[in-house]
């Protein structure tokens, strides 16, 4: 009889230290790393006068290149740019404040910015530098190294750049604008003949 009630109250016990166990896993917080990943990403929603242009950001390869993105975007900074350099076959280029759709060209269009300039991000250990600057790629142009400011470009096919122009994303949808705009007819310095408004951008958080 007593080897029987020994052996419910070791039953008990094992029981009570499992529910208490389970109680304890249940009530842990949730491990927020596996909720955001590192790689992480952003789509930008980019309307122009041709249509939308929309890409996903690659905020492990450059994150500081696509936070400065979004936030001039998010302060509007971007609104009635324009598309100041188109190159057939090869890149679309805009972002640059002197080139507005309101502002009168005051000769320095294609080298405004924002009013800071910031590092590169160039490493060759990550998938976007060794892919290369092919088609639907988004980089940032510059002026040299470590000149990085607002001014960005999108290609219209793959090109064998160097890699000296930090990655930040690549076209997810409307590359046919982005083709459209590349086929309008240049001027002198690659200026469009006709305006190519950015009208706005949206941003909105992805994984």
């Amino acid at each position: 009889m007593k080897k029987v009630i020994v052996f419910i109250i070791i039953i008990l016990f094992f029981g009570a230290v499992a529910l208490f166990l389970k109680r304890d896993r249940v009530n842990q917080p949730t491990d927020i790393s596996m909720n955001h990943p590192s790689n992480s990403k952003h789509f930008i929603i980019l309307k122009t006068n041709f249509g939308e242009i929309q890409f996903m950001t690659y905020d492990a390869d450059a994150p500081r290149t696509v936070q400065n993105f979004i936030d001039l975007a998010n302060k509007g900074f971007y609104n009635n740019l324009t598309f100041h350099r188109i190159i057939k076959g090869f890149m679309i280029q805009g972002g640059d404040p002197e080139c507005g759709l309101l502002i009168k060209d005051s000769g320095h269009c294609g080298a405004g910015g924002p009013g800071y300039k910031f590092e590169d991000e160039l490493d060759p250990r990550t998938e976007s530098y060794k892919a290369g600057y092919k088609k639907g790629v988004v980089a940032m142009a510059n002026a040299g190294p470590n000149t990085n400011g607002s001014q960005f470009f999108i290609m219209l096919e793959d090109y064998p750049l160097p890699n000296n122009y930090t990655i930040f994303g690549k076209v997810t949808k409307g590359q046919e604008v982005v083709g459209a705009i590349g086929n309008v007819k240049t001027g002198l310095n690659d200026r469009p003949l006709e305006p190519v408004i950015i009208e706005s951008i949206k941003i909105e958080a992805g994984l």
